[in-house]
């Protein structure tokens, strides 16, 4: 039974553990999912699909009700010759009144757009695309900024972490000091010496924690939840298995492009003709037959319906500058892409250079280490024995510290180095 409750223990204190560590892959989906623009994307597929539906509705049948009342100064009359033979036949004409009056309903639908509508749709689905792809853009600096939060937090602690292993070393030899001096081997001063720098690393180490206490705060922030308490993994070092730029800029470009090549179809589309069917019917005076409405001023009912063609030639005036600005505005954005992937493998050689010279580094930092541990030890022992001063163990533990700091610096910062040529490449 004990057995038992000491295996569930481990067990559940080792899954604490993992659920407090925190990659930088998890920090970029969290912030990415914190970040407000996010919202934007709903929004935008909410406006893409209003617009849709706006453009399918223009097939309706559209619908018009009126009323009117007006007055005229002329209005159709018979000959006098006709009005008088007319009345010699005990038939008074009165022609049509000059006061007019009507309620009626006009409708009309379109029976071909010459391909608008599908044009319509075309170009809202590109311009969505735009605005999708330009969003991701925002999204992809966010990556880059929680990236550099993320590496300031790991080397901040590591500085920490080597300068407390440097702080127990020296109150190690401060207690060696204080046991020679009581012994007469040692002087007040060389205990002087070490505790000043005992208190200046202490404050060191104090600059630090407040420094990376900032920077966790920050990145709560970015990636909404408290991040003050989890271990942030070290990242894994393999560079990415493509060099080829699969950037978010590149899919913006493409989307604008994607957008002038729709724009053409609406030029094209302007110079069909269109057909629709049309229907009016009103109920006053007069009506269509005029005749009836000179004879009597009685209300009636009146209906005309047909189908009509219309054609617009002013766009066969402006069509080939259009499409020879639209081809411009292509060639631009052609130059656009090839000077973002010019620049783009100018910085990853860079940084490929960066992390080449970082390998050949780190090759001597373990023996550099080593070495500067032995002659550490040495100065310890002479210190016992006499032969050397406070000061020159100091410079000796300095000289160690340095070399396991700047050792795990380099391993981080080439970690760092292949994010960066990630987030250059977006892979």
């Amino acid at each position: 039974m004990k057995h038992l409750v000491l295996i569930l223990f481990t067990l559940l204190f080792s899954a604490t553990n993992v659920c407090a560590q925190l990659t930088l892959e998890r920090c970029q989906e969290l912030a990415r999912e914190n970040y407000p623009a996010i919202k934007k994307y709903g929004l935008i597929d909410e406006s893409l699909e209003i617009e849709l539906n706006d453009i399918n509705k223009s097939w309706l049948p559209s619908v018009t009700a009126y009323s009117q009342g007006t007055i005229q100064n002329v209005v159709p009359a018979f000959p006098e010759a006709l009005e008088d033979v007319l009345a010699q036949m005990g038939r008074e004409v009165r022609g049509i009144g000059k006061f007019q009056y009507k309620i009626g309903v006009d409708v009309s639908q379109t029976i071909w757009d010459g391909g608008a509508s599908k044009a319509q749709r075309e170009i809202v689905r590109s311009k969505d695309a735009v605005q999708q792809s330009g969003l991701e853009v925002e999204m992809y600096a966010l990556r880059q900024k929680v990236d550099n939060i993320y590496f300031a937090i790991l080397l901040t602690e590591e500085q920490i972490k080597q300068s407390t292993q440097t702080l127990e070393l020296l109150n190690a030899n401060l207690d060696l000091l204080r046991s020679m001096l009581k012994n007469g081997t040692a002087m007040r001063s060389d205990i002087d010496m070490v505790q000043a720098q005992v208190l200046t690393l202490k404050q060191s180490i104090t600059q630090a924690e407040s420094t990376v206490k900032s920077y966790r705060t920050l990145l709560s922030i970015y990636v909404g939840e408290d991040v003050s308490a989890q271990e942030l993994v070290l990242p894994n070092a393999a560079l990415p298995a493509s060099m080829t730029s699969n950037r978010p800029e590149l899919k913006l470009l493409d989307s604008r492009q994607n957008a002038l090549e729709t724009s053409r179809l609406m030029t094209n589309v302007s110079l069909m003709p269109k057909i629709g069917f049309f229907a009016q019917a009103y109920y006053g005076y007069p009506g269509f037959d005029y005749f009836k409405s000179m004879m009597n001023r009685d209300l009636s009912f009146n209906i005309l319906a047909g189908v009509r063609v219309s054609w617009n030639i002013d766009s066969f005036y402006t069509k080939k500058n259009k499409l020879a600005k639209t081809s411009l505005d292509i060639d631009n954005i052609n130059i656009e892409r090839e000077t973002f992937l010019f620049n783009s493998r100018l910085q990853t050689e860079s940084q490929l250079e960066t992390l080449e010279g970082l390998k050949n580094v780190m090759q001597d930092d373990a023996q550099i280490i080593e070495l500067r541990g032995n002659v550490r030890k040495a100065a310890e022992s002479q210190l016992r024995n006499g032969i050397i001063d406070a000061t020159a163990l100091l410079s000796k533990i300095t000289d160690e510290n340095v070399a396991r700091l700047t050792a795990k610096f380099h391993e981080i910062q080439y970690i760092q180095e292949v994010y960066k040529i990630k987030n250059t490449l977006n892979r």
